[in-house]
């Protein structure tokens, strides 16, 4: 194999002993002696979805600059240019992979060097395959991590992380068995998708169903609310940045889009996006590549992006306040989410869902759905979509029934009761239901041990 050659197996099958992220991880391994390139080619080769080997730290360099690695095998050694100080200076530009050092020589020196270069682990020379393998695993399984814990504290910044089945589009009305219908048919294509429609019609929903179908459902579906962010942090959260790019950057982070690599990325609410942010967004389209802020390189990424918005687009390109050739970029494919009292019978089934879910949620008897109540939910229009029905059924649980007029509830009114009486409902349900716990019913909750006892002493329970 020539030194720029690369090794990409057909379908490498995961191998339960060094876990299940072995199989689609792109690995680089940069060494001067052909034996060892070799040899970890050979070992790592069969196993991985792509292996790549560079002779020296300027092969290594141009490699990078071409597309993005899992994991980087790194000797420390080399004419040129020592593994370590290469490193240090590709961390200090944006490089992010997890690093492994080969090394001959294990003192106390070389580990802080290497920790203070960046790299994760190493493996002392000579060493078996088996100690390799188990060291790439780590890396794996800590990058898995690291990201899926960034995407889901990126979820609970938006309403919308409590949606039960999300990844599944129900109902049986035409409207929705058409959404269904395109979205199986697009889903297999690489093609970028708007999915438009008013708030709750789970736009959200279409987007995880999009994922799912389509060849990229073992990577990360990354959800990323546009107006959720602050201006001033947005462009770092999605594009990552460098140490010291900007106050309080007091390490490199690796951004939102870059987590997606090979998954998809859902911008919600797309029409909030700051407008100099648009023209960045319109570059990473067009190019694939992400600039961290504060990098000098652009870092070469795949991943399928969908977009959704409840906005008048051509509205806001008309006002000024978003880009069109960015609208026409995002509007290949659009797909449209019908309003829920377009959908027919939709609306009793999916609240029989959330009936369901939320009695179990929460630790109630569920309410039956009568036919009074069938009709009533059949004659209101639901301007609030999905997100009112299921706000009514969590109501309804709470309570204990539905109250004579169901339209009234679900515009919003207590039935009677006020909010400080539901409130104090649920939060001693919850209480109940752990046992007096009042430290795992504030987990349960998602507040604080304090506010509890402070609710408690007030109603003198």
């Amino acid at each position: 194999m020539s030194e720029d050659a690369s090794r990409e197996a057909a379908e490498p099958v995961a191998d339960p002993e060094f876990g299940p992220w072995l199989a689609q991880a792109s690995i680089l391994v940069v060494d001067d002696e052909p034996g060892m390139r070799n040899f970890l080619v050979k070992v790592l080769g069969p196993r991985c979805k792509r292996i790549e080997a560079a002779a020296d730290t300027r092969q290594a360099s141009r490699k990078l600059d071409e597309q993005p690695f899992d994991v980087v095998i790194l000797d420390n050694i080399m004419p040129g240019q020592n593994g370590l100080d290469w490193l240090a200076q590709q961390r200090a530009i944006g490089f992010f992979a997890d690093v492994i050092l080969m090394t001959a020589y294990a003192d106390l020196d070389t580990a802080i060097r290497a920790l203070r270069a960046g790299a994760v682990d190493f493996v002392l020379k000579p060493f078996r395959s088996n100690q390799l393998l188990n060291a790439v695993a780590r890396c794996l399984d800590r990058m898995r991590l690291q990201r899926e814990n960034d995407v889901l504290r990126q979820e609970l910044r938006s309403p919308s992380h409590q949606i039960f089945l999300r990844n599944k589009l129900l109902g049986g009305s035409k409207a929705i068995q058409h959404v269904r219908e395109t979205i199986a048919r697009v889903a297999p294509l690489p093609t970028s998708v708007l999915l438009t429609g008013k708030s709750g019609t789970g736009k959200e929903v279409a987007a995880r169903s999009l994922h799912a179908l389509s060849n990229r459902s073992d990577k990360l579906f990354v959800p990323i609310n546009c107006g959720a962010i602050p201006a001033d942090m947005i462009e770092s959260e999605l594009f990552g940045h460098v140490k010291g790019a900007f106050t309080g950057a007091g390490r490199t982070r690796e951004g939102l889009f870059m987590h997606a690599h090979g998954g998809t990325v859902f911008l919600d609410e797309i029409g909030e996006l700051p407008y100099l942010l648009q023209t960045k967004l319109l570059r990473v389209l067009e190019d694939r590549r992400v600039r961290p802020v504060g990098s000098e390189r652009e870092v070469p990424f795949d991943a399928r992006f969908v977009f959704a918005t409840n906005a008048d687009l051509p509205r806001r390109i008309e006002a000024g306040t978003f880009r069109a050739d960015l609208y026409f970029r995002i509007n290949v494919m659009q797909v449209h989410l019908p309003p829920l009292n377009d959908r027919g019978d939709d609306v009793l089934e999916l609240a029989a869902l959330f009936m369901h879910e939320f009695a179990r949620q929460l630790g109630m008897p569920p309410v039956a759905i009568d036919d009074k109540v069938r009709a009533s939910l059949l004659r209101y229009d639901w301007p609030g979509n999905i997100r009112e029905l299921r706000n009514l059924i969590e109501r309804t649980v709470i309570l204990g029934g539905f109250p004579d007029d169901v339209e009234r509830v679900a515009d919003g009114d207590g039935g009677g009761q006020s909010l400080a009486d539901v409130e104090r409902r649920h939060i001693l349900s919850v209480l109940r239901e752990a046992g007096g716990d009042r430290e795992e019913a504030a987990r349960r909750l998602g507040i604080s041990r304090k506010t509890i006892d402070r609710k408690c002493v007030s109603w003198h329970v």
